[in-house]
């Protein structure tokens, strides 16, 4: 690894954050040789995939016509998906878990514990179940709690779609795609309290769609093809120059 890092002309990381916080990168590649360019993905948020289909897929998870908060992606340990199972105790909205993975059974068993009856698990979903659930959810919450969570490509596909977003301040990429208090609410890690007030204040519906027009803007600025694109098209000139 140290070998292949220091023989690299340009390293890119995927966040200011994480580029100032990895003790790999600092310690193997200099700050002359360090880039930040995110990671992104091409819009997809307009795709229309059919009033019938997109009821039918709310109809499925007993969804039409009502406020959820989204939670997407692998069950995975560093998810912290047991602090968004607890803040629910403390939120009225229906909490929709998306996915599935090997936390699963132990979430629903922490479910079951607390008595709690407005949590819903999908499962594994179809593009089009996640285009739905992506277009109709009041928030999203990504409540990963280790920094394993390098990035969070969830919360840019969030952005895209144009809704307010919560996650947890664990020094790596979520707080550099969502801003405290302009793209949504970050919240210290494994604190069910302040995740669930972060999320009733963004299921006010001004509150939300202001903070969801910034999560937008932020993605066209710098999460879209088009600004990833230049971004790299500008390193490559830059390394071939050398």
């Amino acid at each position: 690894m140290k070998k292949f890092l220091s023989s690299a002309e340009t390293v890119v990381a995927s966040s200011p954050i994480y580029a100032q916080t990895s003790k790999v990168l600092l310690k193997n590649v200099s700050p002359s040789r360090l880039f930040v360019i995110p990671l992104g993905v091409a819009d997809y948020s307009n795709i229309d995939i059919g009033f019938d289909i997109e009821q039918s897929i709310l109809r499925k998870f007993d969804l039409e016509g009502k406020k959820f908060v989204l939670s997407l992606g692998a069950l995975r340990y560093y998810k912290g998906l047991h602090t968004l199972v607890e803040a629910a105790l403390d939120i009225t909205a229906l909490v929709v878990i998306a996915g599935s993975g090997p936390e699963v059974d132990n979430l629903k068993r922490q479910v079951a514990s607390l008595n709690l009856n407005n949590i819903i698990f999908t499962g594994h979903i179809s593009e089009d179940e996640k285009i739905t659930l992506l277009r109709h959810c009041s928030v999203f919450a990504l409540p990963s709690h280790l920094r394993s969570e390098a990035f969070g490509m969830v919360l840019v596909e969030a952005s895209m779609f144009g809704k307010p977003l919560v996650c947890c301040e664990i020094k790596s990429g979520p707080t550099f795609i969502n801003i405290n208090g302009e793209t949504g609410l970050t919240v210290p890690p494994e604190n069910p309290k302040a995740l669930a007030i972060a999320v009733e204040t963004l299921l006010d519906e001004g509150q939300g769609k202001l903070y969801g027009s910034a999560a937008r803007k932020r993605y066209e600025t710098h999460f879209s093809g088009e600004s990833l694109g230049a971004a790299y098209g500008a390193l490559y000139k830059k390394i071939l120059g050398n």
